[in-house]
C-alpha cells in the first residue's frame, strides 16, 4: 500500500472518530440541567435536584462538650458541612465562607450551622473548642460535632445527607499535605421540616479551575445560597413542602 494511500485512510478515521465524539458531546450538552437553574448543586455522589427528608437522626457532642442531635434543629434553618480540624483545607476553603455566612445571620435565633467531623477519633471536644474559637463560632448557633464511631459517621454522611463518598488516604506524603481524608466541601441547606433543599459547592467553585470555566459561576452560587437561606427563614415554620 502506498504511504500516500496510508496516510489517507489514518486521517479519514481520525475525521470519524471526531465526528462520533462530537455528536456525544453535543447530545450530553443537550441534557444538562437549564441555566438559571443553580440553586441545587450537587458535586456529591446523588443528584439532589428534588428535596428529601431526612430519616434518621445523628447524635454526638459539640465542642462545649454537650450531647447534641441534629433532629434538636428541627424548627430551624440550617447549614451542614463535613470538616476536621487537622485538615489544611478546611479553615481556609471552608472556614472563611462558612464564618461570612454565620456573620450574615447569626442574629437570626431560627439560624444554625452544623459542622460535623469527618474525622471523630482525632477530633477531640479540645480541638473542636480550639477550631469553633479561632473560627469565633458560638456554641449556641454553630456546633462543631464529633458522632463517634468514624465508619458509622461516614455512613451517615453518605447515605442519609448525600454527602461525596469519604476516601481515608494511605499516602503518608499526600497524608502529611491534604489531611487524613479526602471529603465533600459542599455545603447542604436543611430546611424548618428537616428537608434537604439544596447543595451548594462553593470551594469547589472558587477554585482556579472553576473560575477559568466559568468567572461568574461562584457569586452566583453564593448569592443564591444567601438568598434561599433567607426564602427559608421567612416561611412559616409548619409549612410544608
Amino acid at each position: 500500500m502506498k504511504r500516500t494511500t496510508t496516510i489517507a485512510i489514518f486521517y479519514s478515521g481520525v475525521a470519524v472518530i471526531c465526528a462520533i465524539i462530537l455528536v456525544i458531546a453535543f447530545t450530553l450538552r443537550a441534557n444538562l440541567p437549564k441555566p438559571g437553574n443553580k440553586t441545587v448543586v450537587n458535586s456529591g455522589r446523588e443528584s439532589t435536584e428534588r428535596w428529601f427528608q431526612i430519616e434518621k437522626d445523628l447524635a454526638g457532642t459539640n465542642q462545649d462538650g454537650k450531647a447534641v442531635k441534629l433532629s434538636d434543629l428541627k424548627g430551624k434553618v440550617w447549614l451542614v458541612a463535613e470538616f476536621f480540624a487537622v485538615c489544611p483545607h478546611c479553615m481556609v476553603r471552608n472556614g472563611e465562607e462558612l464564618r461570612s455566612i454565620y456573620d450574615e445571620f447569626k442574629g437570626n435565633p431560627d439560624f444554625q450551622i452544623a459542622c460535623i467531623s469527618v474525622d471523630p477519633e482525632s477530633d477531640t471536644p479540645d480541638r473542636l473548642k480550639q477550631y469553633a474559637t479561632a473560627l469565633g463560632a458560638d456554641s449556641k448557633n454553630w456546633w462543631f460535632i464529633n458522632a463517634g464511631k468514624a465508619e458509622d459517621t461516614h455512613h451517615y454522611l453518605e447515605h442519609e445527607l448525600k454527602f461525596m463518598g469519604i476516601r481515608k488516604r494511605t499516602d503518608p506524603l499526600e497524608i502529611e499535605a491534604n489531611g487524613l481524608y479526602s471529603h465533600d466541601l459542599g455545603f447542604i441547606l436543611v430546611d424548618r421540616n428537616f428537608n434537604v433543599v439544596g447543595k451548594w459547592p462553593l470551594a469547589e467553585a472558587r477554585s482556579d479551575e472553576a473560575k477559568a470555566r466559568d468567572p461568574k459561576l461562584y457569586g452566583e452560587l453564593k448569592k443564591e445560597l444567601y438568598q434561599r437561606i433567607r426564602e427559608e427563614l421567612e416561611k412559616n415554620e409548619t409549612a410544608g413542602i
